[in-house]
């Protein structure tokens, strides 16, 4: 397409939060994408994300940034670049407006990514120790390390990344991916539709989440109905609830509206990025957490923990400097650095708390 295609997500950042405060819209993962890859991958051109205030050139098409394309409309938006008087697909879209929409939807976007990967390309072979249901929805990527477990897939695609690693005795059903690098340890159980991010480690019990990157589920412990930011870690046996005992609406914190607003039925964990609890923590339905929060302490946490949070009891503020240390802990253990644009991200965020 010869007209370039820009970003915007001025209007929407604050309905995300937490998973805006670190990121544009169009960098939060929702199927095995982003959204910004996934009109990179459909345009075959890379898409600009606008900063704040400021104008595309004049030849520019902008969409908001919380729109999750499909193949169908980026074709009609294709079509419309070269006759304006056709318009957008829009019915063919899913519109993120609040963060539980990306679990509710991730079903949809899965399904959608996996085609948009895996068309005209062959999957690499399936080992003869992994017992498979319907290995024409499986696709593995060069590289990946797979032994001993079973993937249930009759009718939901599952996508494993470059480099990605299932141990053995794990039970997965689809839609699901799994991210270049990433980990499944021993005995997980994992419902569709679950997104593990690159780089992230997954066991236990997980069903219909989202691990965006390099964090951490790695040990028994039910995670449902939820969205985890990256380098987050939960702490051996730490569960959520999904869904309230009386079986009625969840409702959820919505940031700019600072009031419990209704989510739907099921509504997990919303955690943001760089936090991170301890074991045994139990989350009630429909919590939030903020940036940066580490959660301890005894008794379940409160159903909304603002950023920088310490502990769950009184909602101490983390020292700035000790939660930096504690971030580069944690990039070092995969490998990783803090960057002076997260710093400077973060020092902002920590002034907000």
């Amino acid at each position: 397409m010869t007209k370039p295609v820009f970003l915007t997500d001025k209007e929407v950042t604050n309905h995300l939060f937490p998973f805006s405060q670190t990121r544009s819209v169009a960098d939060i993962r929702i199927g095995i994408l982003t959204i910004r890859q996934k009109w990179d991958l459909m345009l075959q051109q890379k898409v600009t994300v606008l900063r704040k205030d400021e104008l595309p050139p004049d030849n520019a098409i902008v969409f908001a940034a919380n729109i999750v394309p499909s193949a169908r409309f980026v074709q009609s938006v294709i079509a419309h670049a070269d006759d304006p008087e056709s318009l957008p697909d829009y019915d063919s879209v899913k519109i993120l407006q609040y963060p539980w929409h990306i679990f509710q939807w991730n079903d949809w976007a899965l399904r959608e990514d996996y085609k948009l990967i895996t068309e005209n390309r062959v999957s690499e072979p399936i080992p003869e120790t992994v017992q498979t249901i319907s290995s024409s929805n499986i696709f593995i990527e060069p590289g990946a390390v797979l032994s001993h477990f079973i993937l249930n897939a009759p009718t939901r695609p599952i996508y494993i990344g470059k480099n990605a690693e299932i141990m053995e005795g794990a039970l997965i059903r689809g839609p699901f991916a799994l991210g270049e690098g990433a980990l499944v340890r021993m005995g997980a159980k994992i419902y569709g539709a679950t997104t593990i991010g690159p780089y992230c480690m997954a066991g236990g019990e997980i069903k219909n989440s989202i691990l965006f990157a390099y964090s951490n589920k790695a040990h028994d412990g039910y995670l449902g109905d939820s969205v985890i930011g990256e380098w987050c870690n939960l702490g051996a046996g730490t569960s959520n609830s999904n869904i309230k005992n009386t079986a009625s609406e969840v409702k959820v914190w919505h940031y700019p509206a600072s009031e419990y607003i209704r989510a739907g039925l099921k509504c997990g964990l919303l955690m943001g990025d760089y936090s991170r609890a301890a074991i045994n923590t139990s989350f009630n339905t429909g919590t939030v957490v903020g940036v940066c929060a580490n959660v301890f302490g005894e008794g379940m946490p409160p159903k909304f923990i603002p950023s920088f949070t310490w502990g769950n009891k009184g909602l101490s503020l983390y020292e700035f400097e000790k939660a930096l240390a504690d971030i580069s802990n944690w990039k070092k253990l995969k490998n990783q650095t803090l960057t002076e644009e997260e710093i400077s991200q973060l020092k902002t965020i920590f002034g907000q708390s």
